[in-house]
């Protein structure tokens, strides 16, 4: 592991390196706000990691993203938590395998045991002691399963939880919004599209993130979206390796961890849905809080799967209110904790 300045990350951002043809892609992603370093896991592969806020913080935030995503897509939360006036967190996100700037994953890779013992050996390295609480956007809520259901020994440590866009089982049924029948034959596609991707030697999805647009404001947003998002979307998107996307979009079919949900009974837990959201339905998220006794499920209608996007500020005051309740329960943050009453929104 060893830590790099914000240039050298930002020269290493120009993630066309070589696009198939031989051309070099226009794809850049942001100058990270933070320390940026690299992250080395067991079998090699370089996480990008971006800490923000006090080293001395009583709760450290850990930021999960999704797939074919980036943490670009905590960027605006993981600020905010950060910055906050006497009750700033520790704040640590980063790229999974195969997406932004950390290295590419062979198939073997793609999985998400895999990405859940990487955040189990982050966390052991990066934030070794004191109360932690873990938020995921969509496959990143999935990893935060994964990592119940392999290490459940971490979750003594986990003093809130926060659930965003995502699922804990039956994602092979969802239709995208459409009519059964249509929606069964899109996904059918999709899928074949995918696999086809997978096989690709290049070092990205796409090297131009425009044409990516219209799909992916159909896709992943509400009713409304900013222009800077959906362009942020895309370029997060364009960024991914051929070879994680398709890996992991096998994982999303087989992903079954309700049974991983007990692990994280006992401690206050938010779970927030988009009510237009097309991938990881409302009805997803139900299913989540009523596995969870005292779990505060909110709903956000008119808004889609982009949630620490589109709701930034709500998503926001949420998690920071778990690192508040972390905080006041500091040093018995492990002990169980009173049901919060559950309510939708």
């Amino acid at each position: 592991m060893g830590g790099r300045t914000d240039d050298e990350v930002l020269r290493r951002d120009r993630v066309g390196r070589e696009a198939g043809d031989g051309a070099v892609a226009e794809v850049v992603l942001p100058r990270v706000s933070g320390r940026a370093e690299v992250f080395r896991v067991s079998d090699g592969t370089e996480l990008h990691v971006v800490s923000q806020g006090p080293a001395d913080a009583e709760v450290t935030v850990v930021l999960l993203h999704g797939w074919t995503l980036t943490s670009d897509t905590w960027r605006w939360v993981a600020g905010e938590l950060a910055s906050r006036d006497g009750a700033g967190a520790r704040v640590l996100r980063y790229d999974i395998r195969g997406h932004g700037r950390s290295t590419p994953t062979g198939a073997e890779g793609a999985t998400l045991d895999r990405i859940a013992d990487d955040a189990a050996e982050l966390i052991a390295a990066l934030a070794p002691e004191g109360p932690l609480v873990l938020a995921g956007h969509s496959m990143g809520g999935m990893t935060i399963m994964a990592l119940a259901d392999r290490h459940p020994e971490l979750f003594t440590r986990v003093a809130g939880v926060a659930l965003v866009n995502t699922s804990s089982g039956g994602l092979r049924g969802i239709t995208l919004g459409l009519p059964g029948v249509l929606g069964r034959a899109v996904l059918a596609v999709e899928r074949r599209v995918t696999r086809r991707i997978g096989r690709s030697r290049r070092p990205v999805l796409a090297p131009r993130s425009k044409p990516l647009r219209p799909a992916l404001r159909w896709l992943l947003f509400g009713d409304r979206v900013e222009r800077g998002d959906l362009v942020d979307a895309a370029r997060q998107v364009a960024c991914c390796h051929p070879v994680a996307l398709a890996g992991f979009r096998v994982a999303l079919d087989e992903h079954e961890r309700w049974h991983a949900l007990k692990v994280l009974r006992g401690r206050p837990v938010v779970v927030l849905a988009g009510g237009m959201d097309r991938l990881t339905p409302p009805s997803h998220s139900r299913v989540i809080a009523d596995a969870l006794p005292g779990a505060e499920l909110v709903v956000y209608g008119g808004a889609g799967h982009m949630l620490p996007f589109e709701r930034a500020i709500e998503v926001t005051e949420r998690i920071a209110g778990l690192v508040r309740h972390a905080a006041a329960s500091a040093p018995a943050s492990t002990g169980v904790v009173e049901d919060e009453q559950k309510s939708a929104g």
